[in-house]
């Protein structure tokens, strides 16, 4: 008789599989997901007026995260595990994938498939290029030429004035849509959720939700180049 397999044990084997890489993808995926929407919430208040104190909404938003050590830490640690646990089973896939089909087709014609799922595993790589330049840019400040630390309305106004900075965010919002719009998708189906009868409406929500995080994030770097926001 032998004895059962460990939690640990029977969490490698299930990730071995490739039904294991497609569930960590997803739920490391449902994590980041979550995390651009609130970013994107929270760096809308950059709209919002001032407060009774004279501080900017966006300020005090930041200001209260720094504030909030445990908070922010811990969001960064489970931020940066899903980051690493997505590129890790995105590229194991990629590579079973690979050794499924060793050798190319001579000419492949796209039928099925959407131009975001045909450019998932070049636009990700694109995406993780672009948050790097933006923490650099906006939270550390090595990337701006006037960075002053807590005061993020001020480096985003001065960050968006140079309209090439802002063209690149713009060109990376559009990237990032349709990263997002294939991989929200994609995740409803590895959690197993996809179904004939609602499966229209779970791409339509995908596509909803890609185009309002484009829109939302374009926005800003548009509205200090027309001076909506000064």
């Amino acid at each position: 008789m032998t004895s059962p397999a460990s939690p640990i044990a029977r969490t490698l084997r299930f990730y071995e599989a490739p039904i294991g890489k497609k569930a960590v993808m997803a739920l490391s995926g449902l994590v980041l997901v979550a995390f651009v929407l609130g970013h994107m919430l929270g760096n809308l208040q950059l709209y919002l007026p001032p407060g009774p104190d004279g501080k900017h909404a966006l300020d005090a938003y930041a200001e209260a995260l720094q504030h909030n050590a445990p908070l922010l830490w811990g969001a960064r640690a489970v931020l940066t595990l899903s980051v690493l646990a997505h590129i890790l089973s995105a590229l194991q896939l990629a590579q079973l994938k690979i050794a499924a089909r060793p050798i190319p087709y001579v000419r492949h014609t796209p039928i099925a498939s959407t131009y975001a799922s045909r450019t998932m595993y070049w636009s990700g790589p694109i995406v993780l290029a672009f948050l790097i330049y933006h923490l650099l840019h906006f939270t550390t400040g090595q990337a701006h030429p006037n960075f002053q630390p807590l005061q993020v309305r001020a480096n985003v106004i001065n960050g968006f004035s140079v309209w090439y900075v802002s063209l690149f965010y713009i060109a990376a919002m559009a990237m990032l849509s349709t990263h997002l719009y294939h991989g929200v998708w994609s995740m409803f189906q590895s959690l197993g959720l996809a179904h004939p009868a609602y499966t229209p409406k779970l791409k339509l929500g995908a596509k909803a939700f890609a185009v309002l995080i484009a829109a939302g994030n374009i926005s800003m770097p548009l509205a200090v180049l027309t001076g909506l926001v000064k």
